[in-house]
């Protein structure tokens, strides 16, 4: 079956979804976006990933496209169309069509892009089993990182860096040498005492929702968390490592830099997080 899109109220195929040469987004990214993993048949942590979009817009002043209860609807139409039951659906809310101006424009209407698309559910718990590499790059982000935005040029850089050092995510560290996140992720560590340890998400990255979900999975396993930052040499002495985003809930990290974590194998704890996430996870039907 043809992939279908929302653009900006019309359902049409994907091959033909396009947006104005002068839309913000593409001009300036002037935007921001969400991705919800859909599993089994659900959109997980809908509500959250909402809340998160409503804040992103109004940090940067942006109108909602549509009014916020109809949004939902529109997801659960775009991952029905596209016969999605295991996979993700993205979002993205542009400031709109308007002559190239550094200013906000008048009078300009939100652009509202949605699509969806089905993953192998199969291939990622394969790739847990295994666990991923990461490597570590100088933070050279804007200082707004908590804000969803669609301009990712660094992150973009970070993760071909990764991929060309045979690795599948980059970690920004801040200039103490402390990790702040992922291109696409937050960042853990599990401690040899069993303690789970994330960095703040007040400022300097962003507050992932399935970050907040790994909070209450975590309570539920009787696991203790401390929000406080780590090195790049505390996390390769670490017990286990890992990240968590909506497409890789927590993935286990088996190195850093080249060097293994632990016995450079996927850690129990870790994996039990993944297994109980679902179950945990606020899960709305498709």
């Amino acid at each position: 079956m043809p992939r279908i899109a929302y653009v900006n109220g019309r359902y049409v195929a994907h091959a033909d979804a396009f947006v104005h040469i002068e839309d913000r987004g593409y001009q300036f990214a002037d935007g921001v976006y969400e991705v919800c993993e859909v599993a089994r048949g659900f959109i997980v942590d809908m509500p959250r990933h909402l809340g998160r979009l409503n804040r992103s817009l109004t940090e940067l002043s942006i109108d909602w496209p549509v009014t916020p209860g109809v949004l939902p609807i529109i997801l659960r139409e775009v991952v029905r169309r596209n016969h999605v039951t295991d996979g993700l659906v993205y979002l993205q809310v542009t400031r709109g069509v308007a002559s190239r101006d550094f200013v906000f424009p008048g009078g300009a209407k939100p652009s509202l892009v949605v699509t969806a698309r089905k993953a192998d559910l199969a291939a990622a718990a394969k790739r847990a089993e295994s666990g991923i590499k990461v490597i570590t790059v100088p933070e050279n982000r804007w200082d707004r990182v908590d804000i969803k935005s669609v301009g990712l040029l660094p992150n973009v850089l970070a993760k071909q860096k990764a991929k060309e050092a045979g690795a599948q995510e980059a970690w920004f560290v801040d200039a103490d040498g402390i990790v702040k996140e992922g291109g696409s992720s937050n960042a853990w560590i599990i401690t040899r005492d069993g303690v789970l340890v994330t960095r703040p998400a007040e400022h300097g990255i962003l507050r992932g929702i399935t970050r907040t979900t790994l909070f209450e999975v975590a309570a539920k396993l009787g696991l203790k968390i401390e929000e406080r930052g780590f090195s790049v040499a505390e996390a390769k002495a670490a017990h286990e490592v890992f990240i968590s985003s909506a497409t890789t809930i927590a993935m286990p990290i088996v190195a850093i830099d080249g060097a293994p974590v632990a016995d450079g194998h996927p850690g129990s704890i870790t994996l039990s997080l993944r297994h109980a996430f679902f179950d945990v996870a606020e899960k709305s039907p498709a």
